[in-house]
């Protein structure tokens, strides 16, 4: 029989995603020595590179991951996102240049994105542990204690909640708004591709995204098609050409035909909105937000939380540091769940208001200061 290790640092990270790496990394820059941070996670760094999914980087996180040398690193930047509603008129353009940016965003894959932030955990002597699970929490006045399941126990005076899944793993948390939508996900090619153009289609079932990603797999562009759960198993099981012709009915002609797909997977959609928060732990990014992927802003949202939660727990580890982050991040978590939650249910209802959302796309793409404030809100979130 061994003796229990017990491992003793400032600040645990349940979840070693791009937002707890971000948070561990963004810690260490800023005076918290590596060696007193610890990311736990049950994924091997093996399998977690290996993960295909493409996600959207706003200009704001691009930034970040540049403060902690995580940038550059594979991507596709976007230098315009075209928004339109499906059978009717109206439509609005947003452009790099109103912006004196490179891009507004940029398309990678989940992937690289963690390679590039644990080789800058790894230069900032973070600690690892991995695989291994958190069996259990105990919080006390002074520290938090996790119990690993390799029998190890790891003290901290904070502790921070950063794994969290898709909707459909937490739709019995408080807050929790099912939308009766799954997101079918995949990879496609068209034969008239816009370079550096990103789309937002809604349709009657929801949003259809197309962003650019070139070099992965050959195709041209990362989808997400957001329909009905009985739809969505339809998507599913039709074949290769099937998908694609349903596709062009769903999106139209601006790129022509599609003509390649990759396997397509699905999940459902709904919001989670528990930002909890006790004396010594808290929770960031999809653990405290899940979010509908209209306008791609979950993982942006949960870098955010990264990086305010990582310039107070520099200098002060103590509740009072929480109660300010819980304060701090109110009115970007609020507008930015708003926001996504409206989009998500009013442009995927059928009704009169249809040709309305149309004619307001369409003076949004004359009415510069409006959209030059959704630009920035997608970009930078609520400043």
């Amino acid at each position: 029989m061994t003796d229990e290790v017990k491992l003793d640092v400032d600040v645990a990270i349940c979840g070693a995603g791009p937002v707890g790496m971000a948070l561990a990394a963004l810690m260490a820059r800023r005076g918290i020595p590596g060696a007193r941070i610890a990311l736990v996670d049950a994924k091997s760094l093996g399998q977690a590179i290996s993960d295909p999914r493409s996600i959207a980087l706003a200009w704001g996180s691009r930034m970040l991951l540049d403060d902690v040398g995580a940038w550059p690193l594979p991507s596709t930047p976007i230098h315009e996102i075209h928004v339109s509603r499906r059978s009717h008129l109206g439509r609005s353009i947003m452009d790099r240049a109103e912006h004196d940016v490179d891009a507004l965003g940029y398309v990678a894959r989940y992937g690289d994105v963690v390679d590039a932030l644990s080789r800058a955990c790894e230069r900032e002597r973070v600690q690892v542990l991995r695989p291994v699970r958190v069996t259990s929490i105990v919080e006390g006045t002074d520290a938090v204690t996790l119990h690993l399941d390799d029998g190890r126990t790891l003290d901290a005076k904070m502790a921070v909640q950063a794994e969290g899944g898709v909707f459909g793993e937490q739709q019995d948390k408080p807050h929790a708004r099912d939308y009766g939508q799954t997101a079918v996900i995949a990879r496609v090619s068209s034969s008239a591709p816009v370079a550096h153009r990103a789309f937002e289609r809604f349709t009657d079932e929801g949003p259809l995204a197309l962003l650019p990603q070139d070099g992965l797999d050959g195709h041209q562009y990362a989808l997400v098609w957001c329909v009905r759960p009985e739809r969505a198993q339809q998507l599913l099981d039709l074949g290769a050409d099937d998908f694609l012709s349903q596709l062009g009915e769903a999106f139209g002609e601006r790129l022509g035909a599609f003509t390649r797909v990759s396997e397509r997977v699905a999940f459902p959609l709904g919001l989670n909105a528990d930002p909890r928060v006790t004396g010594r732990t808290v929770a960031i990014g999809n653990a405290a937000q899940t979010l509908h992927p209209v306008a791609g802003q979950g993982l942006n949202l949960g870098l955010r939380d990264a990086a305010v939660l990582a310039r107070l727990l520099a200098r002060d580890l103590s509740p009072a540091a929480l109660d300010r982050f819980t304060r701090e991040r109110e009115r970007d978590r609020g507008m930015v769940i708003r926001v996504t939650d409206t989009m998500a249910r009013v442009f995927a209802n059928t009704g009169p208001l249809q040709s309305l959302f149309g004619l307001t796309l369409a003076a949004l793409d004359t009415v510069k200061p409006a959209r030059t404030l959704l630009a920035e809100l997608m970009m930078f979130g609520r400043r």
